[in-house]
């Protein structure tokens, strides 16, 4: 029979795929996301000199008190929120969005609205 593809190997190759063409400048940092069973994590990255800008995640302390009693999907949005706040006081206004080889779904898509509807561009 067919053996099955390992789904964590078909995403590293879907996020590589991305990857050729998403690139973060010093103008315009690259979003990347990633998402685990449990969390969510979000940082803006310069590819140029390789620095992470600004984080956020479900394990932020400043996240922790708002997690309380809600989805992964709210929750996802609470991180979406909490990285534009950060970005804006950080000087950053537009972004390019890293999916990290997932679909545009769900948590990914609702931690991209809530940074959208918090003042990010992108």
């Amino acid at each position: 029979m067919f053996k099955r593809e390992d789904p964590r190997a078909a995403r590293r190759r879907r996020h590589l795929r991305v990857r050729k063409k998403v690139f973060g400048k010093p103008a315009r940092p690259r979003l990347a996301v990633y998402r685990s069973l449990a969390h969510i994590y979000a940082q803006i990255i310069d590819d140029t000199s390789r620095r992470t800008l600004v984080a956020a995640s479900t394990l932020d302390p400043e996240a922790r008190g708002q997690l309380d009693g809600k989805t992964k999907t709210e929750e996802a949005k609470v991180v979406g929120r909490l990285i534009a706040e950060r970005a804006k006081k950080a000087g950053i206004d537009t972004v390019v969005f890293d999916r990290g080889g997932y679909i545009y779904h769900g948590r990914v898509k609702a931690l991209a609205e809530a940074a959208r509807e918090a003042g990010l561009v992108f």
